[in-house]
């Protein structure tokens, strides 16, 4: 086994042993190198023994270094090899329910335990083998997986991977080794909620402290959900009965391990029509990019930033204005609001984006497509700028989901886009333009 090198940094403990481009990386310290995370945990060390293979020839090189310094070698790929590809034909899978015709790469399903650990993907074990378990106990690799529930039989039901029950038996053989896991639950009606829910709740709370964290979210259903598994759409009703267990729990566990352990996603809390928990109930928010406590985060940045602009701030008039997903409409209002009663010269439109793309049920700002917002806001004032979340585009670009960008919208709509963060202090400095 081997992982060809692609390039080797200057100065690097590697170019100075004279390891370059092309050369095959064999083993370090005796231990064979097939991906990142071999790399990653058996280069750490300060004194190494690596194996190259280059023009046919095995060459050993022994390398002193700090601990952690990179060896400065580059490769083809992140990983070093492939990503691993789910295995499972969840009935709730969002992907499964996107239209043909988008870019290859949002039809990509991962399941890969290296970026669970690397980038906070979340897994669900069932590409594990025992070997894999393994090195992550021999790695100390913390990861997040996705639970959605601990009846094996109806995990299997729920994922279509006959396998997928009995890889829970990994959930407390990582927790018993000491793993911190992350998890979710993505909430079907009629499958995983309710009794279930407290079954899933009750089984994770038995394998504190290890189980860090739990986050509840409701499906997604979007209009092309066509000749797939039938599931009822996520109702007021089913927010509010299972808002109340998830309350109940969050009780139980914060009383028996000083942590409430599990939260529900912002969207929850819409959809039962109940307030936002204070700040710090979501415990330093560590099911944030899971769309948990996102409202109550960036109200209460927001409004404490709010005193660092002093109400004659504004000497001229600016006028702008916000686009945004459903679910977070009023949040955005609300800080409009608050803006204008501030500053005098400061007007702000805020608008509501229904999602016709993927269907109106879809109300999160980050699956807006350019398309809507063009054909929404045609006509509307809307000042010098339109703001835009981040979490509409393609990461580090400007395309939407619809392949569209920026530059389209600003063209349409004669109006220059500026991209905003999900960052309270961010997002008011693009409002007043500072």
């Amino acid at each position: 086994m081997s992982v060809p090198i692609k390039s080797v940094a200057e100065h690097s403990p590697a170019s100075k042993h004279r390891i370059a481009a092309g050369d095959e990386l064999i083993s370090i310290n005796g231990s064979p190198i097939k991906d990142v995370l071999d790399y990653m945990f058996y280069a750490s060390e300060s004194v190494l023994t690596v194996v190259t293979k280059g023009d046919g020839k095995y060459r050993i090189h022994r390398i002193e270094k700090s601990e952690y310094d990179d060896l400065g070698l580059e490769f083809e790929t992140y990983l070093m090899d492939k990503k691993q590809t789910c295995r499972n034909k969840c009935v709730f899978c969002f992907i499964d329910q996107l239209p043909p015709g988008m870019r290859e790469t949002l039809y990509f399903k991962d399941d890969d335990a290296r970026l669970s650990f690397l980038q906070g993907n979340y897994i669900t074990l069932t590409n594990l083998k025992d070997e894999d378990v393994e090195r992550i106990i021999k790695m100390r690799l913390n990861v997040n997986v996705s639970v959605h529930t601990t009846n094996p039989e109806l995990r299997k039901l729920m994922m279509k991977n006959r396998f997928a029950g009995e890889k829970l038996k990994y959930l407390r053989q990582l927790t018993d080794a000491g793993i911190i896991l992350n998890c979710q639950i993505v909430l079907c009606p009629g499958l995983n909620d309710g009794d279930e829910l407290v079954r899933s709740l009750t089984d994770l709370g038995s394998m504190m402290p290890n189980i860090s964290s739990i986050a509840v979210v409701p499906l997604g259903v979007t209009k092309y959900r066509c000749g797939l598994y039938p599931l009822k759409e996520f109702t007021h009703e089913d927010a509010v009965k299972n808002l109340d267990i998830i309350e109940g729990f969050q009780q139980r566990f914060l009383s028996e391990y000083g942590t409430r352990l599990v939260f529900a996603s912002d969207e929850i809390y819409l959809r039962a029509g109940r307030p936002m928990p204070d700040g710090d109930s979501y415990e330093g928010y560590p099911q944030y990019e899971n769309g948990v406590g996102m409202i109550r985060s960036l109200y209460d940045e927001y409004t404490d930033v709010l005193e660092k602009y002093p109400p004659d701030f504004l000497t001229a008039p600016r006028e702008i204005s916000i686009a945004t997903g459903a679910a977070a409409y009023d949040l955005m209002r609300s800080l409009a609001e608050m803006t204008e009663a501030r500053y005098e010269r400061f007007r702000c439109h805020v608008y509501r984006i229904i999602n016709n793309f993927f269907g109106d049920t879809i109300t999160v700002t980050g699956l807006l497509t350019a398309t809507d917002i063009m054909e929404q806001l045609t006509g509307q004032p809307l000042g010098t700028e339109l703001l835009l979340s981040k979490a509409m585009f393609r990461r580090d670009t400007d395309i939407f989901l619809d392949d569209k960008t920026a530059g389209d919208v600003e063209e349409h709509l004669g109006v220059k886009i500026t991209m905003t963060d999900s960052d309270g202090d961010k997002l008011l400095s693009a409002m007043l333009g500072v």
